[in-house]
């Protein structure tokens, strides 16, 4: 999901745009399969109509609540670091946002989990100069890659003669 070039400053340019990886939405694929099946199995042990009427409303209710609202806030959030700084955007009816300029960032760092591993995603921990200390983004596909490219950044920003025209 790329950002807005209308959020873009002059002469900003996206380095890395990303979102959380799909594997947050297998709990919401667990509650989609688990919604329709107990409706499945109750309408077909139920002989009254209103009963069954009532269950597959329950289930709908059920896949907009835990199924549909994850996916819509997964569409919508993203994760864009530029030549200037990372940006954080979520929320679909009310939207959030954080910029962190990549010159007040002090490390970045990653935690990969056994699951995060297989999956091949993990947690980026950005720590910066400000109150707010470290930001964490969870489940950011190719979390290596992502955190030595923006080490690559940090260190062209911090030494220019260094530029690599890769990154």
């Amino acid at each position: 999901m790329a950002i807005s070039q209308k959020l873009l400053n002059d002469g900003e340019s996206v380095v890395i745009s990303t979102r959380t990886h799909p594997k947050a939405l297998l709990a919401p694929l667990f509650w989609l399969i688990v919604s329709l099946a107990v409706a499945v199995v109750v309408d077909s042990y139920v002989d009254n109509d209103i009963v069954g009427w009532v269950v597959w409303a329950l289930a709908a209710i059920a896949i907009v609540w835990l199924v549909l609202a994850p996916l819509v806030i997964w569409a919508t959030a993203s994760y864009t670091i530029t030549n200037r700084r990372l940006i954080t955007r979520s929320g679909v009816l009310t939207r959030k946002g954080h910029d962190i300029p990549l010159s007040r960032i002090s490390d970045v760092a990653y935690e990969l989990g056994l699951v995060d591993r297989m999956l091949g995603c993990g947690t980026l921990i950005v720590s910066d100069a400000s109150t707010n200390g470290r930001v964490s983004l969870p489940d950011i596909p190719h979390v290596e890659e992502t955190q030595r490219r923006l080490n690559q950044l940090l260190h062209d920003m911090n030494d220019p003669s260094a530029r690599h025209d890769g990154a």
